[in-house]
């Protein structure tokens, strides 16, 4: 899976002659092809695509790179000696780049080394990666059924005694025994008290009765994220925590309603919102509805009070309201949404409602 031919497209009508791509995440979205770090470059023209590599994945890419020239970085020749070959061999007067993510240092350099002007072109990029194709939304919902058997298993293994970390850990394990390339994120697992913080870092605190475990992991498979949170009860739940988990679904549940191409994200987001607070614990719910999800975990368009533009058909966007009561206790319900014109579709199957292990 490449996009080479939908960035082409999108070239003349932004004025650029070319796109360059030296960004992990870019370059992996236009040539379906991974490399670490700064260890390649793609290169879009209006008539032709060009990777670039080194000798360490050199191999690889003439084998996977499809519907693009690959050349190899090294031996007397750096990536701004192939990028200027193409400038002159293309006539190229106008470059994009990924400046959202380009160092300033890099800026500075290629700005003195190639003869051409280099034109900030993020903005095309995340109109490009905000609307999937059915394949990327397929390689999603692969990473989410992935994330979804490691869930069912680690229900079974949860008990009072068991560490955040080992938990942390275990979901790890599973996601790569049942297919993942890597995580998406590092899991997020907190109990009891420490539930309270949306991003807490798991530790050595043992879970005990009656306490929630909230649980945010997610894997990558064909170069795509999943993203999910569940938050189970141990032993017994109180009857605090049933109306805080209650409320958290039932806010999820008039975000997921209210989700649909064409809409802002801050309508979506203030559908959820409106529940927590009428619950009265909107001033505990910090964080908004939800983010797009792809070839990275958080990127366009987003379900926030402050997102005021339409948002697109096929987009892949997170369901994940939460109530975190400071010293006490926290739940996040959270799934994946595909945006489409008349609503969503949910990618996620795992079980929501409460569950007390």
């Amino acid at each position: 899976m490449n996009h080479f031919k939908k960035i082409r497209t999108m070239l003349s009508a932004q004025g650029l002659d070319a796109l360059l791509l030296t960004e992990e995440a870019n370059r992996f979205y236009a040539s379906g092809f991974h490399s670490a770090g700064t260890d390649g470059v793609a290169l879009v023209t209006v008539d032709k695509a060009y990777y670039f590599t080194d000798s360490r994945y050199i191999e690889s890419a003439v084998r996977q790179v499809e519907g693009a020239e690959v050349r190899l970085m090294g031996r007397g020749r750096s990536y701004s000696d192939l990028i200027g070959e193409v400038i002159a061999g293309h006539n190229i007067r106008r470059m994009g780049f990924d400046d959202a993510y380009m160092t300033v240092a890099d800026w500075r350099f290629y700005r003195e080394k190639l003869s051409c002007e280099l034109v900030a072109a993020t903005q095309l990029l995340l109109e490009l990666r905000r609307v999937k194709d059915e394949a990327e939304i397929d390689a999603i919902t692969g990473a989410q059924r992935i994330t979804e058997r490691a869930y069912a298993q680690i229900v079974e293994e949860i008990r009072s005694g068991v560490s955040e970390q080992e938990i942390a850990a275990r979901l790890q394990y599973l996601m790569l025994h049942f297919g993942a390339e890597k995580m998406s994120f590092d899991p997020i697992v907190v109990s009891g008290p420490n539930g309270s913080l949306p991003h807490g870092v798991p530790t050595e605190r043992r879970i005990g009765e009656g306490e929630f475990v909230t649980m945010d992991f997610g894997c990558i498979y064909e170069g795509y994220c999943s993203d999910m949170t569940r938050t189970v009860a141990v032993g017994y739940a109180t009857g605090e925590m049933q109306k805080v988990y209650q409320t958290v679904l039932e806010a999820q549940r008039a975000g997921i309603a209210a989700a649909r191409a064409g809409i802002t994200g801050a309508e979506v987001d203030g559908a959820a919102r409106r529940v927590i607070s009428e619950a009265g614990y909107g001033e505990y719910f910090g964080h908004s509805f939800g983010h797009g999800v792809g070839v990275e975990i958080h990127e366009s368009p987003n379900a926030s009070p402050g997102a005021k533009a339409p948002l697109p058909a096929g987009a892949v966007i997170s369901a994940e309201p939460g109530i975190y009561l400071p010293g006490k206790m926290g739940v996040r319900i959270e799934d994946l949404l595909v945006l489409t014109e008349d609503g969503c579709r949910d990618l996620t199957r795992a079980p929501k409602e409460l569950t007390i292990l």
